[in-house]
């Protein structure tokens, strides 16, 4: 398969790179800074320098010749609200090279657990003030997967925690509720978050649609 993968040097970026080289794909691994791109990479890897937001019609030409695009696409601190922007500028490219995209969503509208009908960003207290701008940005980019019905989406939300860790390689999907286990916790690491992406690119079909993926057993 043949993977246009955005957002390369990022942690689910490297993350999902490094489960697709072991599953034999070939990846075209984009970053905006050359500099940030992957030393040593193997003949599977083709390296594109190249800023989505600035360099949208190269974009666009690049996504032909390949079978999906993974968007792993995160702006960095204080610049949050570019997340939609750089996500509309992906999808653009899927709509050009009509090829299906999968997206890197956040956990903000995903529900509590508790049955309290809140999500993750209104429900008071839950969120730390430091992370409620990157979690409206990607309020803001949810809502813009449903303007772009002529895109084939599909969007993998992370559970409350996404971190450094281990890859178990085993995990729970849900849909839009948080996933937790058997002590209320709902987390992955960045490495069982790629391997989810992959599973996903595998897929023959992937209709729009949200899912969500975390270690332990579906609320």
């Amino acid at each position: 398969m043949n993977i246009l993968l955005l957002g390369a040097t990022g942690d689910v970026g490297r993350a999902t790179l490094d489960q697709a080289v072991q599953r034999g794909h070939v990846i075209t691994a984009v970053a905006r800074r050359p500099d940030a791109l992957v030393a040593g990479a193997p003949n599977q890897i083709k390296q594109v320098a190249l800023d989505v937001l600035e360099m949208q019609e190269d974009l666009a030409d690049l996504a032909r010749n390949h079978d999906v695009i993974i968007s792993a696409l995160r702006p960095i601190e204080g610049q949050e609200p570019l997340l939609v922007p750089m996500t509309r500028a992906a999808l653009g490219a899927a709509s050009a090279a009509d090829i299906p995209i999968l997206v890197t969503g956040g956990a903000a509208l995903l529900k509590l657990a508790d049955g309290s009908g809140h999500t993750v960003l209104s429900a008071p207290d839950f969120l730390p003030d430091s992370v409620r701008p990157i979690a409206e940005a990607c309020a803001a980019q949810d809502a813009l997967l449903d303007t772009r019905p002529d895109v084939a989406w599909t969007c993998l939300r992370p559970p409350a925690m996404l971190h450094d860790g281990p890859r178990k390689g085993r995990y729970t999907w849900g849909q839009d509720t948080l996933v937790i286990d058997s002590e209320g916790q709902s987390e992955i690491s960045f490495a069982d978050f790629g391997s989810a992406l992959i599973d996903l690119a595998e897929k023959s079909s992937r209709p729009n649609r949200r899912l969500t993926v975390a270690w332990g057993m579906a609320a």
